[in-house]
């Protein structure tokens, strides 16, 4: 008999599942997978093996991904970071692994071919995603197997951000894309996921296991402060104060900050619920 799990972050079908969870799921064959890396700037992954399938999350340049099945050019793999589970386009994953030691801490950057602003980029690379840098040179980085990326743009895994409101920050305006991890668009989940990853922090992918996994409970009525994370159904921001939310969204299609208590009777007036939680995290 199969245990009951989550679909976004088990990686099991009739026809196959992970070789960890034989004896927990009913399936036709498991298999070990083969751990991958993510070679392209921002890469979809789907629910289906299908481009006209809807996105569920994005994979940033230099996440490892354990892949279990391929069928037509997709692949069906488990992400490393957060343990999401879907198709991914093959030809944007490579087997042969990198030792990343620095993560992009700009919203959005380029890599060049040579040590000049003037060339025309190879690739752009965003916010959190992770590379390995080989060789320093006047005001670039160079990565292995990439090119430069300019040095400010560039921080150690090991120098984290002080302040992921202060980096989520810097995504205003950003277009909100369902799914999105980037600054070419992003859903409201996906910008505290990638916020907290600036900030060496892990947080789930979905608003709903956010909801759950991070911070603790703020009392209803008690005062809101810079850094809390409030949840609707569906739906979560971030408080740059004790009054302003900060939050990817469908009314504006796009990051804005706006009162929460717009926020609030907006979704009200929408049928879209009140506040679940208000989530405080440690320190």
């Amino acid at each position: 008999m199969s245990e009951t799990f989550d679909r976004r972050l088990t990686p099991a079908r009739p026809d196959v599942a992970a070789a960890y969870l034989k004896g927990r799921v009913t399936a036709d064959r498991y298999v070990e997978g083969a751990v991958m890396e993510v070679k392209d700037g921002v890469v979809d992954m789907r629910r289906e093996p299908r481009p006209d399938c809807p996105i569920d999350t994005q994979v940033l340049y230099g996440e490892r991904v354990t892949v279990y099945d391929e069928e037509e050019g997709w692949a069906w793999a488990q992400l490393a970071r957060d343990g999401y589970v879907g198709w991914i386009a093959a030809n944007t994953l490579w087997s042969e692994l990198r030792s990343p030691t620095h993560r992009v801490c700009a919203p959005r950057t380029f890599v060049y071919p040579a040590a000049s602003i003037k060339e025309p980029p190879l690739l752009a690379l965003p916010l959190s995603a992770e590379v390995e840098i080989v060789e320093e040179r006047d005001n670039f980085l160079v990565t292995r197997d990439l090119g430069f990326v300019w040095r400010s743009h560039l921080a150690p895994l090991d120098r984290a951000a002080a302040d992921f409101v202060a980096v989520a920050e810097t995504l205003i305006g950003a277009p909100y894309l369902w799914g999105g991890k980037s600054s070419m668009g992003v859903d409201c989940s996906g910008l505290v996921q990638i916020s907290f990853a600036a900030a060496g922090k892990e947080a789930p992918r979905d608003s709903d296991m956010q909801e759950a996994r991070l911070g603790r409970p703020v009392e209803p009525g008690a005062p809101l402060r810079r850094g809390d994370l409030v949840f609707w159904k569906g739906h979560v921001g971030i408080m740059r104060d004790a009054a302003t939310l900060l939050h990817a969204n469908g009314a504006h299609m796009l990051v804005s900050s706006e009162p929460l208590d717009l926020v609030r009777e907006r979704n009200l007036r929408a049928g879209a619920g009140d506040v679940t939680a208000v989530k405080r995290l440690e320190g």
